[in-house]
This record gives structure tokens, C-alpha cells and sequence, in this order.
């Protein structure tokens, strides 16, 4: 019977695998960040400048110069061979991932409610659930390399490597991708002092080796590249996941949010690393990996869709363990892996505090994994040692839910928050680039009609950019980013005799709403509709 349950999975996990390459195949823009690291090596090798490259879709190369020479096979493999044999590698990954964590949740404690089921069992419900994920959909779709850094990291951090040779993978993962290097300090932290030197001078040999072989590449990268997050797209777009993109979002004063952010940073990460410290001793090594990994997700200032693989494991971890708190929480985290909870429940939440909770769930929900480290104080866990616990385990975390609810629900948080809103004045009207409906003053007068307003879209990589003419009814023009949430004015530009034009852009426009007003107050027209459709392009 277990056999053929075993079976069942694999064939599930075949299939979701067989129809996730299909789909990223069939998509347009289909391993995008792939082909970045692959034209931005064929432009090294052509003389020219690694950090100057920016793709068709405007996407650079933002790794260390070390990874140009880990991806130098990526620019001469033909296409159609680099793209199967990616996506194959990366389904390879998955699989090395879940072996791992399948038999940490096997080999769970009694009571645990994956304490019953054999390990290859596991190991296959793991690895399913870890190709569903939003994550690994994601590392599919873009050509993404965060499945073989964590790989890497996990190993090292699971004691898998053999123990002259741990701390290397953490050392060489960092040095293709610096969120790794957390894994030093956690191994200081747990007193492994060895590994945190060999993944230390891992790292030194690799940013060695690239600055012999790339000099000018790597002088560019330390001595400044290294530092500028915002080449990697728009920061407070919802995709990043991470506290200093919350905090973005959230819209923080941009001399305050540095020091914020290092403080959130600096806090998170050491309650962390001291819990994953009790979990090593505790013999637990496999929970300290996912958990540092957690910190890492939390602590970048960037940390993509493609990157979140970690909680995607603190899910799993969670709900094989014991306590109905526990795995309550692993179910709602491995939720919002899966779904994104923002665009689910937008159109019937309301209010600005829950709508900010559900956009920024992943966030909070790896912030508050580092702070509890699988059962603590934020996650309230109660083990069902005896009957007639189980009723008030459910209770408190009803209870822990419902006040939840009830403190984001009365937040003036301005949902959807965005730094990056621009709009356009008089002076930036001969910019083709913001005023595209129309040019000169018959071409506008054309092209306004009987609606209130007449407008456009540009949908761009990381922002959505709208443009329009207004008729004489309209006094006032205002923009809401989302529900509940302080609206912007727009200003209405006397460009050309006979019309008035307006252009303005934003990151978001999922919830986005533009109204129009007549002198008295009045709003003549509202229009969302409308713009959800052109993010939806994007």
C-alpha cells in the first residue's frame, strides 16, 4: 500500500513538473532572467563592460563577477539545449531539496503528524508540494538560480557535506549570490567554528579567483555595483517580499528608512541565529537551515518570488511537527506560498490594515518565523500531550487570529503604498515616453470624446504608466492607490490651446482607482476597471 502511494505522488509530481515546463515554454517571455545571464556573458566575451548589459526587457546582470564564470556554459550552449537542460536541472534540485527535509519530517517526534508516514512517502509529498509552490513556479518561469543556492546553503547546514568539506557550498553559493553569507555567522553562532572558516575562505577564493580572471568586472562590482539594489527593478513593488521592500510600501520617509530597516534587520536576525543555535543543540540541524534561511528572505532588501523557497520549507517543517498552533501556522504559511493572498481577497477586503496584512503575508509571515524559530513566543504553541487540550490549543489560535485581524483592521496603513507614484508636470510634456496619447493641440482635441476622461496605458517591466485628456466638466482628477487608502491629485496640464492633458505612473495599479470630480465636488466617473486590466498585462 505505501508503495503504491509512493508511486502515486512521484506520478503526481512527474505530471505538475511535465505541465510547468510546458506552460514556461509556451510563454513569450519564458526564462527571462536566464537569458539576461545569458546575454550579458556573450557581451563579456564580445569586450564589453558585464555591468553595463541591460536586456531587451531592461533587466542587468546583478550577481558577483564569480558567477559570471559558475554561468560561462549558459552563453555557448545552443538555446534550445540550455533551456531543456535548465529546466531539467532544476527539477533535479527540487528533488535533492525535498530528500533532505522528507526525512527531517519523517523522522519527526512522536505525536507529530508526519511521525506516521515512511520516509519515502514524505520525501515524495515534500517534493510535490515544493513544485506547486509559488517559489519554484516562479525559479521555472524566469530561469532563476535561487533553487541551486538554496540547495547548496541546505546542505551545508544540514551537516549532508562531509565534515572536512562543510562550509564550502555556503561559501561558493555566496559568492555567486551574497544572501548565503548569514550562514556564517550561523555557524559561529552554533559554534561550528570550522565550517564558518571554510565557507569563509571559500568565499575569499572564488571573489579571488573572478578578480584574476575578470579584474575589471570585479573592481567594478566591489566598488560600487555591489551597493546599488535599485539596478534590480522597483524595490516596493509587491513581488518584493522582503521587510525593506514592507517598509517601502509602507511609504517610510526615505532619510528614515535605512535605519529602520537595519534596526528591523539587525533584531530578526539575531533572534534567529540565537534560535537557531537552540535548534543545533536541541539536534535539530535540518530546522536551524530553514530558519536561517527564513532570516535571509526577511533581511535582503530584495527577496523576489523566486528567492522565498525557504518558508516554503518552514511551512512543511511546521506542520510535520507537534502542536496545533504549530502546524495551524505551518498551514497558513505554506498558504501564502502558494497563493497570493493580496490579489485572492482584494476585491472583498476593505479595509487598508488587512489589505496591507494580505500583500505583505509572506513578509510577516518569515518575520515571524525568525522570531518564534518553530515555537515560541509569537507562535503560542501548545503540545496535545492528554485529551481535551486539543479544544483549547484550537481556541487560542482562534483567538490569536481574531485579534490579528482586528489590529491590522483598524491601521490607517496605506494599503498598496507607492513610493515610486510619479505625476507628470507641464515641464516633462515633450517626453514621448509619458505623454504618448496624443501630440499638438488637434491631435488631443481628437482624441478626447464625450467621457470625462479619455486615457491610455504603457505597460513597462515595473511600473504601469497612464495618460489621458480630460473634458471642460472636469475639475479635479485623483488617483487611489487602493482601498481606503489617501488619494493622489492629479495634476491637469494646460499643454496645448483647447485641452487639458495628465500623465502619471505607478507600480501597482491591482486595486488602483481613478476618479474624476466636477467643480462641486461631484465625481462624474470612476475608473478601476480599467487599470487593473493593464496591470493584468503586465
Amino acid at each position: 500500500m505505501r508503495d503504491r502511494r509512493v508511486i502515486l505522488l512521484w506520478t503526481v509530481f512527474a505530471l505538475v513538473a511535465a505541465v510547468s515546463i510546458g506552460l514556461v515554454l509556451r510563454r513569450p517571455d519564458h526564462l527571462s532572467d536566464l537569458y539576461i545571464y545569458r546575454g550579458a556573458l556573450a557581451d563579456l566575451l564580445a569586450g564589453r563592460p558585464l555591468y553595463e548589459y541591460e536586456a531587451a526587457n531592461g533587466g542587468p546582470f546583478t550577481y558577483p563577477p564569480f558567477a559570471a564564470l559558475v554561468l560561462w556554459p549558459v552563453a555557448v550552449l545552443s538555446a534550445p539545449v540550455l533551456e531543456v537542460t535548465w529546466l531539467l536541472l532544476t527539477v533535479a534540485a527540487v528533488i535533492a531539496v525535498a530528500v533532505p527535509v522528507g526525512r527531517v519530517l519523517a523522522t519527526a517526534p512522536p505525536g507529530a503528524s508526519t511521525g506516521r508516514f515512511s520516509g519515502p512517502l514524505v520525501v515524495a509529498a515534500t517534493a510535490t508540494v515544493l513544485m506547486l509552490s509559488a517559489p519554484v513556479q516562479s525559479n521555472l518561469r524566469f530561469g532563476q538560480v535561487s533553487i541551486f543556492i538554496v540547495l547548496a546553503a541546505l546542505m551545508d547546514g544540514m551537516r549532508i557535506v562531509p565534515s572536512r568539506w562543510r562550509g564550502v557550498l555556503v561559501g561558493v553559493a555566496a559568492a555567486v549570490k551574497l544572501t548565503p553569507l548569514l550562514f556564517v555567522a550561523y555557524f559561529l553562532a552554533a559554534r561550528r567554528y570550522r565550517d564558518a572558516a571554510r565557507a569563509t575562505a571559500a568565499f575569499l577564493a572564488c571573489a579571488a579567483v573572478a578578480a584574476v580572471v575578470l579584474p575589471g568586472e570585479s573592481w567594478t562590482y566591489w566598488a560600487g555595483t555591489v551597493a546599488q539594489t535599485s539596478r534590480i527593478g522597483d524595490l516596493a513593488s509587491l513581488g518584493n517580499q522582503s521587510v525593506h521592500g514592507m517598509l517601502m510600501r509602507i511609504g517610510l520617509p526615505p532619510a528614515t528608512l535605512p535605519f529602520v530597516w537595519a534596526a528591523l534587520v539587525a533584531a530578526i536576525c539575531r533572534v534567529a541565529l540565537w534560535r537557531a543555535r537552540q535548534l543545533t543543540v536541541d539536534g535539530r540541524p535540518g530546522h536551524a537551515a530553514v530558519l536561517v534561511g527564513c532570516a535571509t528572505v526577511a533581511a535582503s532588501p530584495v527577496s523576489w518570488t523566486h528567492h522565498q523557497i525557504w518558508p516554503v520549507l518552514a511551512g512543511m517543517l511546521l506542520i510535520g511537527s507537534t502542536g496545533v498552533a504549530r502546524r495551524v501556522a505551518g498551514a497558513a504559511l505554506l498558504l501564502t506560498m502558494v497563493v497570493s493572498l493580496g490579489v485572492a481577497f482584494g476585491p472583498v477586503s476593505t479595509r487598508p490594515g488587512v489589505q496591507f496584512l494580505l500583500e505583505n503575508a509572506r513578509t510577516i509571515g518569515a518575520c515571524v518565523l525568525c522570531l518564534a524559530g518553530f515555537g515560541g513566543v509569537a507562535v503560542a504553541a501548545s503540545r496535545v500531550r492528554r485529551h481535551g487540550t486539543a479544544g483549547r490549543a484550537w481556541l487560542r489560535v482562534g483567538v490569536a487570529a481574531t485579534a490579528t485581524l482586528a489590529f491590522f483592521a483598524v491601521q490607517p496603513l496605506p494599503a498598496g503604498a507607492d513610493p515610486t507614484f510619479k505625476a507628470y508636470s507641464l515641464a516633462e510634456v515633450a517626453n514621448p515616453r509619458y505623454f504618448f496619447v496624443c501630440r499638438g493641440a488637434a491631435e488631443c482635441a481628437a482624441y478626447g470624446g464625450p467621457e470625462p476622461v479619455t486615457f491610455g496605458t504603457a505597460v513597462e517591466p515595473t511600473k504601469v504608466r497612464v495618460n489621458g485628456v480630460v473634458s471642460g466638466q472636469v475639475d479635479r482628477l485623483e488617483y487611489y492607490s487602493a482601498p481606503g487608502g489617501a488619494p493622489r491629485v492629479i495634476p491637469l496640464l494646460a499643454a496645448y490651446p483647447g485641452s487639458r492633458t495628465f500623465s502619471f505612473r505607478a507600480a501597482t495599479m491591482a486595486h488602483g482607482r481613478l476618479v474624476a470630480y466636477a467643480a462641486d465636488g461631484r465625481p462624474l466617473a470612476t475608473y478601476d476597471d480599467e487599470l487593473a486590466a493593464a496591470f493584468a498585462r503586465r
